[in-house]
C-alpha cells in the first residue's frame, strides 16, 4: 500500500488533511470571524481615535485602516499557531512578495484596460479629461488606505487562512466555494460588530450593506465574481503566492475607485457609463482576469508534471 505525503502546494496534491469535517469548517470559518471583527471595530474606533489624537485629513483616513491590519493579521497569525501542521498562508518568503504583488497589480490592471477599452470602442464608457499629477496623487494616496483596510487584512484571513484550510481538507472547487461564502459573509458580520461599537466609541454607524446606490443583487453578484477571481488570485504558482491576491484586490479597488467613483473621489480622472453597461465590464473584467491566472496555474502544473507518452 503506496502513502501519499501531505503537500498542500503540490499540483497533484491528493491526500487530505486529518480531522472531521465540522472542525475544518469551524476552523475556516474563524478567519471569517476574525476579519468581520477587525473590519467592525476598525471603522467604529479609528474616526474615534483620530478625534482622540486629533488626526485629520488623510491621517484621518488612515488610521481606522491601520487599525484593522493591526487587529486582523496578527491575531489570524495566532490562530495558526495553534494548528499543526497548517498550511503556509503564502506570505513569504518575503522576497517574493513585491514580484506577487505587481503580478497580481499587473494582471488586474492589464484585464482591466483591455476591457474598458473595448467598452470604450462600443460606445459605453465616456471619459473625462484626464489630470495626471491628481491622477498620480489619488494613486499614491489610496493605495496604504485599501491595502491595510480591505486588501491585506481580508487575504490573510481569507484566501490565507479559511481558503487553505479548506483546500487541505476538501480539495480545490469546494474550497473556492467555501472561502467565497465567507467572503460574503465578512460585510454584513462587520456591519452588526461596528453597530454594537458605534455607540460606545463614538464613532460612526454602518453606511448600509451595499455602497450607495448600488442594486443589492447586483452588489452580491459582483462580489462572488470578485472572490472568486481572488481565489484564482491565489492559486498562482510561486513564492509567496498569497501577494498575488493582494496585488489583484489593491489593483481591482484602485482602478475600480478611479473608473466608477473618480469624480466623488477627486481621482483626477473618471468614467461615465449607464449602471448596466458598468456591471458588465466589471464582471468581463473579473473574468478575464481569472481566466489569466487559471492559464498560469495550468501551465505551471504542465511543465511541473508533463504527460508521459504510451508505449510505441
Amino acid at each position: 500500500m503506496t502513502t501519499t505525503t501531505y503537500r498542500p502546494d503540490h499540483p497533484n496534491r491528493t491526500s487530505r488533511a486529518p480531522g472531521p469535517v465540522w472542525r475544518t469548517g469551524a476552523r475556516a470559518l474563524s478567519g471569517g470571524v476574525l476579519m468581520a471583527a477587525a473590519l467592525g471595530t476598525g471603522n467604529a474606533a479609528g474616526p474615534a481615535l483620530a478625534r482622540l489624537l486629533g488626526a485629520g485629513g488623510y491621517l484621518a483616513d488612515l488610521l481606522p485602516a491601520a487599525l484593522v491590519t493591526l487587529l486582523a493579521v496578527p491575531a489570524v497569525l495566532a490562530l495558526r499557531r495553534t494548528t499543526r501542521p497548517a498550511p503556509a498562508l503564502g506570505l513569504l518568503p518575503w522576497e517574493g512578495a513585491l514580484p506577487g504583488l505587481l503580478r497580481g497589480l499587473g494582471t488586474t490592471a492589464g484585464c482591466a484596460a483591455l476591457v474598458l477599452g473595448a467598452g470604450t470602442a462600443a460606445g459605453w464608457v465616456h471619459w473625462a479629461a484626464p489630470d495626471p499629477p491628481a491622477l498620480l496623487g489619488f494613486l499614491l494616496r489610496n493605495a496604504p488606505v485599501a491595502l491595510l483596510l480591505e486588501a491585506l487584512p481580508e487575504e490573510t484571513t481569507l484566501r490565507g487562512h479559511t481558503w487553505t484550510t479548506l483546500r487541505a481538507r476538501c480539495g480545490g472547487v469546494p474550497a473556492a466555494l467555501g472561502t467565497t461564502l465567507v467572503f460574503l459573509l465578512v460585510p454584513p458580520a462587520a456591519a452588526v460588530v461596528q453597530a454594537a461599537l458605534a455607540p460606545l466609541l463614538g464613532g460612526p454607524p454602518p453606511a448600509g450593506l451595499t455602497p450607495a446606490g448600488q442594486d443589492p443583487v447586483g452588489y452580491l453578484v459582483l462580489l462572488t465574481a470578485f472572490g472568486l477571481t481572488l481565489v484564482a488570485a491565489r492559486t498562482v504558482p510561486g513564492t509567496a503566492p498569497l501577494w498575488t491576491a493582494i496585488g489583484t484586490h489593491l489593483g481591482f479597488l484602485s482602478v475600480n475607485r478611479v473608473v466608477f467613483e473618480g469624480v466623488a473621489r477627486d481621482a483626477g480622472w473618471s468614467a461615465v457609463l449607464a449602471p448596466a453597461h458598468a456591471a458588465v465590464l466589471e464582471l468581463v473584467w473579473l473574468a478575464a482576469t481569472a481566466a489569466v491566472f487559471t492559464a498560469l496555474r495550468r501551465a505551471a502544473a504542465h511543465r511541473a508534471c508533463p504527460p508521459t507518452g504510451g508505449a510505441g
